[in-house]
């Protein structure tokens, strides 16, 4: 009896030795992943805390780190100098700067169209794009919601003549729109509008960019061409990760609020943070039968066309400079 007891533990002993075993040689093969945001926390990036909270990183091979940025243009040069394996920004930058020369390359595009709309006072509601004719709208340099109004302008069939366009700082915008020097400023619906309709106690009547056909790319996962190369299969876990934290945060965005606002104590009320969770998960979208994140040739086409409205960019480079699908597939 006395034999079958030790024998029993020794088995167990075995046993827990070899599991043991078989999660430090797990631990051993996960691989570093550091990760750039392009701004400050927000709602926007709930996702990615809901999946590391969760284990979805870990259960992918991959040892995560997340890091917040200083703008889009401070997140590539990151990049480029090796300080990142992937960063997080508007696809519309990553787009311009690869035709400038940038060896980087979009590895998946969780928004197609950025989610910018602009708004407007109640008692001078801007709500389809002919209201626009005769309003003032605040302007910053390299502001994405009114860089292509122009664009925007022509596909509407509107007079863009007729809209003023004020230049300011970009912090600036906002609070001139408040104290109304201005009849509209651009948000995105995924940060600002929760934000501000919270802080003033307004519904503020808005015109939806999207809808009425300006298709600016927006939240991306940008790599650069060498780390892509050293770092495929560890960034294609990160994306199949990423997959699986969106659809997770879309099922129960209440838990993706918890695991972001647990990093983020000085963010804005759960509310808030939530109402910018539920419209992030609202703008990610790929086309039926792709993997969540696909990136449709025609959107990186368009932009390029768009840039090109704005700004002189010489002669397109080949597609296959902009972006690759081939992270994304398991």
């Amino acid at each position: 009896m006395l034999y079958a007891t030790g024998l029993i533990r020794g088995t167990a002993l075995i046993a827990t030795a070899a599991v043991a075993t078989v999660l430090a040689s797990h631990s051993a093969m996960a691989e570093d992943v550091n990760v750039r945001f392009s701004w400050k926390l927000k709602g926007e990036y709930g996702f990615f805390y809901l999946g590391e909270q969760k284990g979805l990183y870990k259960d992918a091979g991959v040892t995560l780190k997340l890091g917040e940025g200083a703008g889009s243009q401070a997140a590539l040069g990151s990049l480029i100098q090796g300080q990142e394996d992937a960063v997080i920004l508007p696809g519309i930058f990553a787009i311009s700067a690869i035709q400038k020369g940038m060896p980087v390359k979009i590895i998946a595009l969780y928004q197609p169209e950025s989610p910018i709309a602009l708004i407007s006072h109640p008692d001078k509601a801007v709500t389809t794009p002919k209201d626009l004719e005769g309003k003032t709208i605040a302007h910053a340099v390299g502001e994405t919601g009114t860089s292509y109004l122009g664009a925007f302008c022509e596909i509407n069939k509107i007079d863009c003549s007729k809209v003023s366009k004020v230049q300011m700082d970009s912090q600036s915008r906002v609070p001139q729109f408040l104290q109304k020097q201005v009849d509209v400023v651009s948000v995105y619906k995924t940060n600002d509008l929760p934000v501000l309709e919270d802080k003033t106690g307004t519904k503020f009547p808005t015109l939806d960019l999207t809808e009425f056909g300006l298709a600016v790319p927006g939240m991306a996962v940008v790599a650069s061409d060498d780390g892509i190369a050293k770092k495929g299969p560890a960034l294609r876990s990160f994306l199949a990760a990423n997959a699986k934290a969106i659809e997770m945060t879309k099922a129960d965005p209440a838990a993706a609020t918890a695991a972001l606002k647990a990093v983020w104590q000085a963010g804005p009320s759960d509310k808030v943070v939530q109402q910018q969770i539920e419209a992030t998960a609202a703008s990610i979208h790929s086309p039926a039968g792709t993997p969540i994140g696909h990136i449709d040739e025609k959107a990186i086409a368009d932009a390029i066309k768009l840039i090109g409205s704005v700004e002189e960019i010489g002669d397109a480079k080949p597609m296959s400079s902009f972006y690759t699908n081939e992270l994304l597939t398991q």
